[in-house]
């Protein structure tokens, strides 16, 4: 449940035009729904904002989509590691979700949600290679459902800095960065000693062996001598998109 939406169900009971029976049915699955399987935390958007995200690796294909459901029926529904599977689920009771297969994400919009974008702040989600893409559309579009305006700036990793230096305007009007890079990780540093925005790294496990599926360029991004760098877990683009959210709000 939305703030808003609560508050207006709370002005119509001062009001008289809905009953106290009708406002305790509505406000029966608060804080949480037990689904027996999942405990839904609709009290969520209360406290964050936003409601719960489904993380639907390693949940069955009717789990996933039954959460879903019962999502949407109060709020905006982002679902993210979602099989193609469990979006044909999802369609047969919500046509309109819209289904990222990069970035594994679907989206479910409530028709009464509101979520205001203030169009100079911008949130760009940049990615070092093209191999990190899958991750940086998990950032931009879990930026996007929470509000905000986003813009992709992809494959200017540093193997090629003319690439990035050459988008010089578009990374400083920026009001939050993300910055997603495998390999060596140190496209977020270099960021950081350009612009004075904050950069939210997201290392990949995009690499060779001696990468560890990750966990150098994780070493790297956490070991940056540039100041102004928060770093997320390995291919965590959501967590990437939910911190630049809160920072640009």
């Amino acid at each position: 449940m939305q703030k808003k939406k609560l508050e207006e169900l709370l002005q119509k009971v001062q009001q008289g035009t809905c009953g106290v029976e009708e406002a305790v049915k509505e406000l029966q699955h608060l804080p949480f729904e037990d689904l027996g399987f999942a405990r839904i935390d609709h009290h969520r958007t209360l406290r964050r904002g936003f409601p719960e995200v489904v993380y639907c690796q390693s949940k069955t294909t009717e789990q996933a989509a039954a959460i879903m459901r019962r999502l949407a029926e109060k709020g905006d529904v982002l679902a993210t590691r979602a099989r193609p599977e469990i979006q044909e689920e999802v369609q047969k009771t919500h046509p309109h979700s819209d289904y990222n297969s990069m970035a594994q994400t679907i989206v479910i919009r409530h028709p009464e949600s509101q979520r205001e974008t203030d169009p100079s702040r911008i949130i760009l989600v940049i990615s070092a290679g093209t191999s990190d893409m899958p991750v940086a559309e998990e950032a931009v579009v879990t930026a996007e459902i929470m509000g905000n305006r986003v813009e992709r700036l992809y494959d200017v990793g540093v193997a090629g800095l003319h690439r990035l230096l050459s988008n010089r305007e578009t990374v400083e009007k920026a009001n939050v960065i993300v910055a997603v890079a495998g390999m060596d990780g140190a496209l977020p540093a270099v960021l950081a000693g350009l612009v004075g925005k904050p950069v939210i790294a997201v290392p990949t496990s995009v690499g060779y062996g001696a990468s560890f599926h990750g966990v150098g360029p994780l070493l790297t991004m956490l070991n940056a001598c540039a100041p102004g760098i928060a770093v997320v877990n390995i291919d965590n683009g959501f967590g990437a998109g939910y911190f630049a959210s809160m920072i640009n709000r």
